[in-house]
């Protein structure tokens, strides 16, 4: 019914006792707000954004490598020993893992939906599972590109004791101790004689 008129939304959304049309609708609408679904989107909400589709085929390609190296492995490996994962799949993971931290800093800026809030919960959900297995389950690790600068600033840190007590031994001035001998009578025997002859 194209009808706009108040009556006919009331017959229609409101007319039985639970409103379950009205419900539903909440429901969903409210769904779509809380998994930031238009964030996945283009701003008309005509498809996937570019964005998201490059990083749901770099999704599937890391699975793709995961399952692929797993199959070419003996069956009773070590649930602790996944090398052949870890060496043959960190480029992929890493370009993914990569991928979806440019994503994060394009959306805080309002990036392609235009709407600046979490990346949809698609994206987010396909990243912690890759990362869960990445990490928890092939027991794999990136080597951390801040460790150099994070060791400089450790050292300089730790040196700064010895340079302050250095600089303040060097640049005080230290006053010398200079002992002056009393010029005194020597004691003599005599003397003392004499004193306790008249006492």
């Amino acid at each position: 019914n194209s009808s706009e008129s108040h009556n006919c939304a009331k017959s229609i959304l409101t007319s039985d006792r639970l409103q379950i049309v009205v419900t539903l609708s909440e429901f969903f609408n409210e769904t779509w707000e809380a998994a930031n679904c238009a964030n996945c989107l283009k701003n008309s909400s005509e498809g996937l954004s570019n964005s998201t589709e490059e990083f749901l085929d770099l999704f599937n390609k890391s699975l793709t490598c995961f399952e692929h190296n797993l199959q070419g492995q003996a069956i009773d490996l070590s649930p602790n020993n996944y090398t052949e994962v870890c060496k043959n799949c960190n480029e992929t993971y890493t370009r993914l893992n990569d991928l979806y931290n440019h994503l994060q800093r394009m959306n805080r800026q309002g990036g392609e939906s235009a709407h600046s809030a979490h990346l949809c919960i698609d994206v987010e959900d396909a990243m912690n599972i890759t990362r869960k297995l990445w990490s928890r389950t092939f027991n794999c690790s990136l080597p951390c590109s801040d460790t150099v600068p994070v060791i400089a600033v450790s050292s300089f840190i730790l040196f700064l004791p010895i340079v302050f007590y250095l600089s303040s031994f060097l640049h005080s001035k230290q006053k010398k101790r200079i002992l002056i001998l009393p010029k005194r009578i020597q004691s003599n025997a005599n003397l003392v004689n004499i004193q306790e002859k008249y006492s």
